[in-house]
This record gives structure tokens, sequence and C-alpha cells, in this order.
């Protein structure tokens, strides 16, 4: 089984910040990881990565919260995408954003 492409999406909010959510099914879990995804969730603004959710061999599921890296429990794909955009929803609120 080659990787399979899941979702990649660009939303844009204005003209200094926009979210990259891309997210594989992989043949094989990737270290330590149990489940067979591979993700990269970002939420940008003025360049800089202010939220994120990715797993990287090595260092397995977590989070970015600003300069912040805290683990995160990955329990499926439709999780992963509210608690994504209810991290950026949260941001976005208390940085006058909405």
């Amino acid at each position: 089984m080659k990787a399979a492409l899941v979702i990649r999406r660009r939303v844009i909010f204005g003209d200094r910040d926009f979210a990259e959510l891309v997210v594989w099914r992989v043949p094989e879990p990737v270290p330590p990881a149990a489940h067979r995804f591979k993700y990269r969730l970002v939420y940008i603004v003025d360049g800089v990565r202010v939220i994120g959710f990715d797993n990287e061999r090595g260092k397995g599921d977590h989070r970015h919260d600003g300069g912040a890296e805290t683990p995160y429990r990955f329990l499926g794909v439709d999780r992963l995408l509210d608690d994504f955009v209810a991290a950026v929803e949260s941001w976005r609120r208390d940085h006058g954003k909405d």
C-alpha cells in the first residue's frame, strides 16, 4: 500500500494569516505512533506558526502553541481536525481576529 492523501487544504483568513492542513494515510505507523496517519496542520500569522499539530518520527503526536510543544493524544482524523479548528478559533478570538 502506498501513502494516500486524505486531506490537503489551505484556508485563507486574511492578508496575513492562513491555515494549512495535510493528512496522509501511510502503510506503516510513524514511530512511536500506533496509528497509520502522518499529518501536519498549521495556523500561520505574519509568517509565524502560532498553532500546529503534527507527528514526526521519534517525537510522535504533538502540538505547538506559540513556542510551547506538548504531547497530543491522537483519537482519529475527525477529532484531530476538530481539535485543530477549536485551537485556531480560540487563538483568533484571544487575539482579536474574529
